[in-house]
């Protein structure tokens, strides 16, 4: 697949100031405040609540305008942390769509600090394909594109997007490392990877992986091995498609209920839930709209009773 390079330089986007709370076991019946609960990403700690920026690039996106007016709408609601990849794009001839997208909005922005995390190692051929290429010389290439997409000297977290099943894993995570020492990404994480893998990635990458990348919501439990190993390890969980099935009725008449006693919406109460199963994760939802991302950011002050809480276990069996 073809990487097109930006067509201007853009400002380099700086990262929040650290500080590092230290994480607890995964509770609910002894959950964190939300309100106070910044999440860690290695050296630095963000709001915990991020914004995933693939529906703003894929198939069925919104215009420009829209696009920008989310990604401005998240970061000035709190948002500290932004998700996107070199695949998120919608056709063979917008390679890394998103990524200059959230380059020209932060830009826009005057870059506020904004941990911007990028992934490699899948490709779209443009016929609506997710192919995985997790070879050592394709994702060395494709870092420095996305860095220079960003408009950045160094990747502030820099991820590999699926195990590639043809590439040995350590193959794959070894050229992440180099990154690192080539100075290209300052940080390393990994995404849709088993418990084991998330071990194996640890064991090669150390104290460079600071973060792991998976499906997690209220009706995709699968990967709660994970986010305990996640945990374990001290690393941050960035749970992808948050709000899962809810909203189309799987277990959504017990977290509509709630969010009726809050008078808010479904999506805040879903959120809400999420942050308080671990302190390690944190819910990046896709918005396509300034008013489904200000709601999302809201959920992080949004207290759970704990007649709420175990209202919405029950809803999981």
């Amino acid at each position: 697949m073809r990487h097109d390079e930006p067509n201007e330089t853009r400002q380099k986007v700086t990262s929040a100031e650290p500080n590092l709370p230290k994480p607890t076991s995964v509770a609910m019946s002894s959950p964190p405040s939300a309100a106070a609960g910044r999440r860690r990403i290695g050296d630095l700690t963000v709001h915990p609540i991020g914004l995933g920026g693939m529906r703003l690039s894929i198939e069925g996106r919104p215009d420009r305008e829209r696009a920008i007016a989310t990604i401005r709408a998240a970061v000035e609601s709190g948002a500290e942390l932004i998700d996107t990849a070199d695949a998120y794009h919608a056709s063979a001839t917008d390679d890394g769509h998103n990524e200059l997208l959230v380059a020209d909005a932060l830009q826009a922005l005057g870059n506020p600090p904004v941990l911007v995390a990028t992934k490699g190692g899948k490709v779209r051929p443009g016929d609506g394909r997710w192919l995985a290429d997790g070879r050592p010389e394709h994702l060395r290439a494709a870092a420095r594109v996305s860095a220079r997409r960003l408009g950045v000297d160094a990747i502030g977290l820099y991820q590999l997007h699926a195990p590639d099943p043809e590439v040995p894993f350590r193959e794959s995570l070894e050229a992440l490392s180099s990154l690192v020492d080539d100075g290209v990404a300052l940080r390393l994480g990994v995404s849709n990877v088993t418990a084991a893998q998330l071990r194996e990635a640890y064991a090669v990458l150390g104290p460079r992986l600071v973060a792991v990348q998976n499906e997690l919501s209220p009706t995709a439990l699968s990967s709660l091995d994970v986010l305990a190993v996640s945990e374990e390890l001290e690393l941050a969980f960035l749970a992808w498609r948050p709000l899962g099935a809810v909203a189309a009725g799987d277990r959504g008449d017990d977290y509509g209920a709630v969010a009726r006693s809050h008078g808010v919406s479904l999506q805040r109460i879903v959120l809400a839930w999420l942050l308080r199963l671990s302190p390690v994760l944190l819910p990046i939802p896709g918005s396509t709209r300034p008013e489904t991302a200000r709601d999302s950011a809201a959920a992080a002050a949004l207290e759970l009773s704990a007649e709420d809480r175990a209202r919405l276990e029950r809803s999981h069996g």
